[in-house]
């Protein structure tokens, strides 16, 4: 039993904002005692019947929305037609949006295992909550490598783009180092697997919904996130989703290309209260993209050279992959 119990308020916070993301077992996975799922909830204020309960909650949410995405037609071919083989391992590197327990890779993964008949595929979510690219990188032996991976997802960037309130005047992680991060992790991962990667662009933001959670120690913007997907769409491999798309409602986009002088933004209802991680039907467009574009995709290998940031001053500046 927690020797803190959590109020009200409290408890209706970590529902809302936190617990989705708060996967201690995969931010400190060297702790004795991180397995104790008491433990667990004790940090929480909660528990471990109420820790379970919120998580198996999320966990069937997931699963509900693969079984709704399965009943588009154009889904269910689809998944027919993607790139994986029988006893693959697919290994998914991200952030909190990949981290989310409701998140796309949990969807994806209910998607396979309940529309293909017999599916003998491994899941490994490695995705990490806040984090960049930086972050992942450092974690690519224990959370990618290790397990040889078949197929690699690399959902990152979101975090990279943060504007802290203390360092407005600056992303968190230069377009620079995001190359040169992303350059490794392709590299590394290339010696374990023939197979390309594929590259899930970071979904826009809800600027204004963002700034009213007072969670949040950071701002982020379209333009820095525009300047992330540019690097994205230059590498080799399949590229989901490069104009950062996939949350915007689909009768919005219609009329936009109706009207070219009008831009639609994302949809509020694909988001959380805090404009930046996806509620579930923005996870729900996330997978559809992703199993569209793995299905139609003849050969991603033929994707432009990766083109040098503007800020980058590396011995190799003037080289292309």
């Amino acid at each position: 039993m927690a020797d803190h119990i959590a109020t009200e308020e409290e408890k209706e916070v970590l529902e809302k904002y936190l617990l989705q993301f708060l996967n201690l077992e995969k931010r400190f996975p060297l702790l004795p005692g991180i397995e104790n799922e008491e433990a667990i909830a004790g940090l929480m204020g909660l528990e471990t019947e109420e820790l379970r309960k919120l998580r198996d909650r999320f966990a069937a949410n997931a699963k509900q929305a693969a079984v709704e995405l399965l009943e588009d037609p154009e889904v269910a071919d689809w998944i027919e037609e993607l790139p994986f083989e029988e006893g693959d391992t697919i290994v998914a590197l991200g952030d909190s949006i990949t981290d989310d327990l409701q998140g796309w890779f949990n969807i994806f993964e209910h998607v396979l295992k309940i529309g293909l008949e017999g599916p003998d595929f491994t899941f490994i979510n490695s995705g990490v909550s806040y984090n960049t690219s930086s972050d992942a990188l450092k974690r690519l032996n224990r959370d990618v490598l290790d397990h040889e991976p078949d197929w690699v997802i690399v959902a990152l960037g979101t975090f990279d783009a943060q504007r802290l309130h203390v360092a407005p005047d600056r992303p968190l992680v230069s377009l620079a180092d995001y190359w040169e991060n992303l350059n490794t992790i392709e590299s590394t991962v290339s010696e374990i697997t023939d197979n390309p990667l594929i590259w899930v662009t970071p979904p826009p933001v809800i600027t204004e919904m963002l700034q009213q959670i007072r969670l949040f120690h950071f701002d982020l913007f379209e333009d820095d996130l525009n300047s992330i997907r540019e690097i994205l769409t230059g590498k080799k491999g399949y590229i989901v989703d490069p104009l950062g798309e996939r949350m915007h409602d689909e009768d919005e986009q219609q009329q936009e290309e109706e009207d070219q002088d009008e831009e639609s933004g994302p949809a509020p209802w694909n988001y959380l209260s805090d404009g930046l991680h996806p509620s579930l039907s923005g996870h729900t467009n996330t997978v559809k993209e992703l199993i569209r574009f793995l299905a139609l995709s003849k050969d991603p290998e033929e994707g432009s050279s990766l083109e040098t940031p503007d800020d980058y001053e590396g011995q190799n500046a003037d080289l292309e992959e």
